[in-house]
């Protein structure tokens, strides 16, 4: 069953992206039905990591997120490593497309390092969020509730903590990118 059919996916990365983190949600979107946009902060492509610390190839970026547009996207994926949402954070091209997803209501899916982009736009208060240890703090210092789960999913928001957490992570974010409203007409 295809329950992501005509659903079209934004994932935001940069340099540095965990490549398991990518890839495998990435397919289990695309077995669903769905197809995605890699967006970035630079044309080419980015280049992706192990563990953080060993390479493990690139992907190719499909567009800039300075020129995407929330409206032509049904949902957001926010892979982590550690690198990739550091570089993010601090550009106002991607921080203000993450700050409009948010505020539209969509559902957005988060792993690992993933939701510092989430407390960079001040978008965790009040929220129960689960990531990479290290980012609890920020989580709880932003006004959030760090959880220590393979799977939070908390209104628009579905965070996990790690690769290790990929194999629940997957279809809790088919199951609520399959949610989404459809887009009205006119």
């Amino acid at each position: 069953m295809k329950d992501l059919e005509g659903k079209r996916i934004a994932i935001l990365a940069a340099n540095g992206v965990e490549r398991v983190e990518l890839e495998m949600p990435r397919g289990a979107l695309y077995g669903a039905g769905a197809t995605s946009d890699l967006l970035s902060i630079h044309t080419g492509e980015i280049w992706a990591r192990q563990w953080d610390k060993d390479p493990a190839g690139t992907f190719q970026v499909d567009g800039l997120v300075s020129e995407a547009s929330v409206s032509d996207y049904d949902a957001l994926l926010l892979p982590g490593g550690t690198v990739n949402p550091d570089t993010l954070r601090i550009n106002a091209d991607a921080m203000g497309f993450v700050r409009d997803f948010v505020a539209s209501g969509k559902p957005i899916a988060a792993i690992c390092h993933g939701p510092w982009s989430l407390v960079e736009v001040g978008a965790v208060r009040g929220h129960r969020l689960t990531s990479w240890p290290s980012l609890w703090t920020d989580i709880r210092n932003a006004g959030g509730e760090p959880v220590d789960q393979e799977v939070c999913i908390d209104g628009q928001f579905t965070t996990s903590r790690s690769p290790y957490d990929l194999p629940a992570f997957c279809p809790a974010i088919i199951q609520q990118f399959a949610g989404v409203r459809e887009k009205v007409a006119g």
